[in-house]
């Protein structure tokens, strides 16, 4: 077990803790699935924490912060990080959909994949989000302050 597990366990629970907050305040029929994901991660998390006791035990813990950053890649790292940032930026302005067709393209595009292999998984994840949320949830997402403003 390295220490930095340590702190992405703890990450992982407070993920969990804050969805788990912030949940409360969707509508009753809307909250089932958000507590079926935060049980899903807080039991992979709760499994890894286990198979981390069991590595401790049997190998002992080590430090894994001299190979944390090995193989890290500034020319990927940075450009994705602005990306996320530039996406965060883009769900307040243009809203949930726009923000995420743009952001997956350039993602996509940034990661070399093939044009019909973009447009074939921003439309699926696009139309399955929809699905789920619109459709099935009944839970409007993120409208972007262009559109209050328009419309």
């Amino acid at each position: 077990m390295k220490k930095t597990d340590i702190g992405v366990v703890a990450f992982m629970y407070g993920v969990c803790i804050c969805f788990l907050m912030m949940n409360r305040s969707l509508p009753a029929d809307a909250q089932i699935y958000p507590k079926f994901i935060i049980a899903i991660l807080g039991g992979l998390t709760t499994l890894y924490l286990i198979r981390m006791i069991i590595a401790a035990k049997k190998e002992g813990i080590t430090n894994g912060f001299p190979e944390l950053f090995k193989g890290f890649l500034p020319r990927q790292f940075f450009p994705i990080l602005g990306m996320a940032i530039g996406y965060l930026a883009a769900l307040y302005l243009i809203g949930f959909y726009p923000a995420s067709i743009i952001f997956m393209i350039l993602m996509l595009w940034f990661m070399n994949i093939r044009p019909l292999t973009i447009a074939i998984t921003t439309v699926a994840i696009m139309l399955l989000v929809f699905i789920t949320f619109n459709v099935v949830l009944k839970v409007s997402l993120l409208k972007g302050l262009a559109f209050e403003l328009l419309f």
